[in-house]
């Protein structure tokens, strides 16, 4: 394992999105008051403590244990989970370097997804008692899965029916990526976003290697890493459906998280339940959802859900067993900010560095489909990075900006 990559630090460097040459980027960190990382730690976590409390009528152990948590975020160091936990020694491991430090201190992924595995300690969810394994942000996502919103996008599937294939394509691609604007803790603290057109607001658009990669018929297997429940996991599916329809794949699996993380990541429990409101619905939404119900019960869609996607590492450190399974897939796509961040590395690169460049170790053709939500981005060209400064909008961090980035040719042997 290469435990440097994830677990180096310079000392007094900040997190904001300045140009580096590939060997001196730094990796993120928290500590430069009104950085994005920064506001995460500072603004996001206190509310979403504060939004987890009020969803369940916890007792008052889980309250002492969520005021503690608060604490620690705010004012405290990092300590290790008690070893009681299961995880401890796990932990002890990934965290050694860092405990003792400010929250503030560590990197910015560790320190997140950290945050993420003490919140559920404080619910309970690891426990022996009634609250174990209780998904203390499912309130959330079945609310957002019952709303309004989902309404209007299942019924706007009747008008792409009968389009011509590459347009109906192009609507489900494009619907995939901006469905990662639905993400919940994106809106812990910030409002809906509102960018233009889809293809306006693309940054980067490498959809037609993409579709090179999968030609219909090609008998290709594509694993497809989830992102978030609800309204980006439903448009996810909807497009899986569309490449076995049209049989730009074979066979499909879908890995999601084996518990909850980072508020509304998607779990096997979250797909059944997307599942269910598509099959629920009437029109061409229900019969995606026939489909996408039948293609699970033949093998044909399947979900897996490995523990290192709960774990705060690089891409570049995924067990042997993970490497084997993306090394099979004809392409594997990545959805959303944290697995873009996993992918590339949560440094301080230049947006021009080369995504080929910052994804070369992986075990095959690799895409991404990711709505702009922190500050790390690669791959971009100088004309369109230069364009985006001018704006003077927050792109990296606003969600008004996408990426479908594509490394076609496989990685070096590792």
């Amino acid at each position: 394992m290469a435990e440097k990559t994830a677990h180096s630090t310079d000392d007094g460097v900040g997190s904001g999105p300045r140009p580096a040459p590939e060997q001196s980027a730094q990796v993120t960190l928290s500590n430069e008051p009104g950085s994005f990382a920064w506001s995460v730690l500072a603004e996001r976590h206190p509310a979403l403590i504060q939004q987890v409390r009020d969803a369940f009528p916890y007792g008052p152990d889980q309250h002492e244990a969520l005021d503690a948590l608060l604490d620690a975020n705010n004012n405290g160091v990092i300590e290790p989970l008690a070893p009681s936990e299961p995880d401890h020694e796990q932990w002890s491991a990934w965290g050694r370097e860092f405990f003792g430090r400010s929250w503030f201190d560590a990197p910015f992924l560790w320190a997140e997804s950290y945050f993420y595995r003490r919140l559920l300690g404080a619910t309970g969810y690891f426990g022996t008692g009634p609250w174990r394994g209780v998904d203390p942000f499912a309130p959330f996502k079945r609310a957002e899965l019952r709303g309004t919103a989902v309404d209007e996008e299942l019924r706007a599937l009747d008008a792409l029916a009968d389009v011509p294939a590459d347009e109906r394509a192009t609507a489900l691609l494009h619907a995939s990526v901006w469905g990662n604007r639905a993400d919940l803790g994106f809106r812990v603290t910030k409002g809906d976003a509102a960018p233009g057109t889809a293809a306006d607001d693309l940054a980067a658009d490498d959809s037609p290697l993409l579709w090179q990669l999968l030609p219909a018929g090609a008998g290709a297997t594509v694993a497809v890493v989830a992102d978030n429940a609800g309204r980006e996991l439903i448009p996810d599916l909807i497009l899986i459906d569309h490449l076995l329809r049209d049989r730009h794949a074979e066979r499909i699996v879908l890995h999601v998280k084996p518990y909850p993380y980072y508020v509304s990541d998607a779990m096997t429990a979250d797909v059944a339940d997307c599942l269910r409101r598509l099959v629920k619905a009437p029109g061409e939404a229900g019969r995606i959802g026939s489909r996408l119900w039948d293609a699970m019960a033949t093998g044909r869609l399947e979900v897996r859900a490995h523990p290192f996607f709960c774990a705060p590492l690089p891409y570049e450190e995924m067990p042997g067993d993970l490497r084997a399974e993306f090394a099979a897939a004809t392409v594997t796509i990545l959805k959303g900010d944290l697995n873009y961040r996993r992918l590339v590395g949560d440094r301080t690169w230049h947006a021009t560095t080369p995504f080929a460049d910052r994804t070369a170790y992986f075990p095959g053709a690799v895409a991404v489909l990711r709505t702009l939500k922190s500050d790390v981005v690669v791959g971009l060209e100088q004309k369109t990075l230069d364009a985006l400064e001018r704006s003077g909008a927050a792109w990296r961090t606003s969600g008004t900006q996408a990426l479908i980035q594509v490394r076609g040719e496989t990685g070096p042997p590792r």
